[in-house]
């Protein structure tokens, strides 16, 4: 199962039943329509209406993106989660970084690598946010279609940073294309990974176990109780079973059946009883068979000395 957790989507745009089929087409299974807010957060935020010509086969999720630059501006991220299957942050400095990584609820950190960023990627922040189960987001799509060398060689860099900074754990690759040239097929995405500075396991597990972690982790924390109580089973009263014998049977039938259920929960006939009629017909064990044999030498020697003439 190959995840894209990050294709750009708007209503009414032409490509994106182009790109779903393309990325079906390629072995992706799950794929996450994305919505950028800038700005101030509306009160009430709606994910966009899906495609109606959905590939068969392939789950669709929503996302909403949010760039981060004042840590203040994340207080309703709790009530907007919840209308959407995926949040994710977009840290623009190093204190909203910070942020994202130790206090806001969120799902995916997705770094801008296309640009280059005044501050250093460090381990002790990134795997804070990694103990919480955020995921670290590369989007090699920036990379692949922009104009210039520049932000090819900025999300080259950039991505080696973050591998280093975080050992390889917590990073999810997407495509972020917002047209079908602009993906890639699952293993050319390894192949990428492999250039950044990851293994092909670890580039293997960015777009299948570590978003799937993601997606699971997102969706236990919206129909759970602070992501570790969920409910299974409404706790609804059974109906009644019914004791009206079935059609087609008679009484008697049906009074065996439950003479036969009786008798199985009957308890075993102690060892030194007689074998009951039924069992006759069974082979005997050898220890039945020598108490068998005792019983009759004994009988037979009760019975000469009996017939043995008085004196």
């Amino acid at each position: 199962m190959f995840y894209d957790l990050n294709v750009p989507y708007s209503p009414g745009d032409p490509e994106a039943s182009a790109t779903l089929s393309f990325l079906a087409e390629l072995g992706y299974t799950t794929v996450a329509l994305s919505q950028t807010i800038t700005g101030k957060l509306p009160p009430n935020p709606t994910p966009p209406a899906l495609p109606s010509d959905i590939p068969k086969g392939l789950s669709v999720l929503t996302r909403l993106n949010l760039p981060l630059s004042d840590p203040a501006q994340n207080q309703r991220l709790t009530s907007i989660a919840q209308a959407y299957d995926l949040v994710a942050l977009r840290p623009s400095n190093e204190k909203a970084l910070l942020n994202a990584c130790t206090n806001a609820e969120c799902d995916i950190i997705s770094l801008d690598l296309s640009v280059r960023h005044p501050y250093h990627f460090k381990f002790k922040m990134l795997s804070a946010a990694i103990a919480r189960g955020i995921r670290f987001e590369i989007c090699y799509g920036p990379g692949i279609t922009g104009s210039g060398l520049e932000p090819r060689r900025n999300l080259i860099g950039n991505a080696m940073s973050l591998i280093r900074a975080t050992r390889g754990r917590g990073i999810i690759v997407s495509s972020e294309a917002k047209k079908a040239l602009g993906v890639r097929a699952p293993f050319d995405v390894v192949n990428l990974a492999c250039v950044w500075g990851l293994s092909q396991e670890l580039g293997k597990e960015a777009i299948c176990a570590e978003s799937r972690k993601v997606v699971a982790l997102a969706q236990l924390k919206r129909t759970s109780w602070r992501g570790i109580i969920d409910v299974v089973d409404g706790g609804q009263i059974p109906p009644p079973k019914s004791n009206a014998p079935a059609v087609g049977t008679s009484g008697s039938g049906s009074k065996s059946k439950t003479e036969s259920n009786g008798d199985n929960l009957k308890r075993k006939a102690s060892v030194g009883a007689e074998p009951v009629a039924d069992a006759a017909d069974k082979p005997l064990s050898k220890r039945e068979m020598k108490r068998r044999s005792k019983k009759a030498r004994l009988e037979a020697a009760l019975g000469g000395s009996d017939a043995s003439p008085a004196t």
